[in-house]
């Protein structure tokens, strides 16, 4: 997960982080639906199979922009009674459809790359798609560069799936480039070639996508180190004598942490609850998103555990 890259940049309240999501969300949409219409203008100027490789994911992005963009609405919903944990694995769940999208479409590229290599097909209007591929590759660095922001600021996984999609687009169509101008000046059979290459491409792309959803949606802990950065904030209070049982998990962009608070026997109940509360604020100063459940234990009991074990 990209949490331990984008703490810092996460002092966003939540109607904050919702906005840039569904921004992200809008964005994506958008260019998908116009690189669409350019692309398959193209596609029936050339007939080229790298071309229509290409047009296929454009035409999944749309498909999964809007998924996405449905789930990151459902996902900011807040918690009710049915969900008492929130709606946030609707972005996990989102990125696995997206990764289906991606699996299907590589699959159909590369059945369409073997039927053109066995009857291959010379391309014209070469001049057209270059021009649609660089106007693609623009438009697509534009959104790159606005999702990282928004992944920066919210640490959606599904907009961090849809993005990583669209970086298979870029690399994608410079590819496509590269094989028009090889088809066009040498052998038709590269158009097959960087077809079949994209087509390997898309499904490692979407195997990634989905062990990133999964790790949310098995709820897998945090990292080593950002679980020791959260043992260190709660150690920092002067009467907190020690953490444990301490357990992690991510749904959407909410952080749940809970964990065992060791402090001394004779503090009154009061004062241990007022000190719980300020290891939970401490927490929520670098975790803004979190859900923090502290349980305060005596420590003797700690130490008399430890020797009874």
């Amino acid at each position: 997960m990209l949490l331990s890259e984008t703490q810092v940049e996460q002092k966003l309240s939540s109607e904050e982080i919702a906005t840039w999501m569904k921004r992200a969300s809008y964005a994506s949409a958008s260019v998908a639906g116009l690189l669409i219409i350019s692309k398959l203008m193209a596609w029936l100027w050339i007939d080229s199979v790298s071309l229509l490789a290409t047009l296929l994911d454009s035409c999944l992005d749309a498909v999964a922009s809007l998924i996405t963009l449905f789930a990151v609405r459902h996902a900011l919903e807040p918690a009710d009674s049915d969900h008492r944990f929130g709606h946030g694995k609707a972005e996990s769940l989102a990125a696995l459809a997206q990764s289906m999208f991606m699996t299907g479409s590589a699959l159909f590229l590369m059945l369409a790359a073997f039927s053109r290599f066995f009857h291959p097909e010379p391309l014209q209007y070469v001049t057209i798609g270059l021009v649609v591929m660089v106007f693609s590759i623009l438009s697509t660095l534009a959104l790159l560069s606005f999702q990282h922001m928004v992944i920066r600021k919210t640490s959606s996984v599904a907009i961090q799936a849809d993005a990583m999609h669209y970086k298979t687009d870029l690399y994608m169509n410079i590819s496509v480039i590269l094989a028009l101008l090889l088809a066009y000046y040498g052998w038709s059979g590269f158009d097959v070639l960087f077809a079949l290459g994209i087509g390997v491409f898309i499904l490692y792309s979407a195997w990634e996508i989905i062990q990133l959803a999964l790790k949310d949606l098995m709820d897998q802990e945090l990292s080593d180190d950002e679980r020791e950065n959260i043992r260190h904030i709660i150690i920092k209070h002067p009467k907190a004598l020690g953490v444990h049982d301490l357990r992690t998990r991510k749904s959407g962009t909410t952080l749940f942490i809970q964990l065992h608070l060791e402090l001394n026997d004779d503090l009154p109940l009061i004062e241990a609850h007022a000190i719980s509360d300020e290891v939970e604020a401490a927490l929520l100063e670098v975790y803004p998103c979190a859900e923090i459940i502290i349980h305060e234990d005596p420590v003797s009991s700690i130490n008399h555990h430890l020797l009874a074990s």
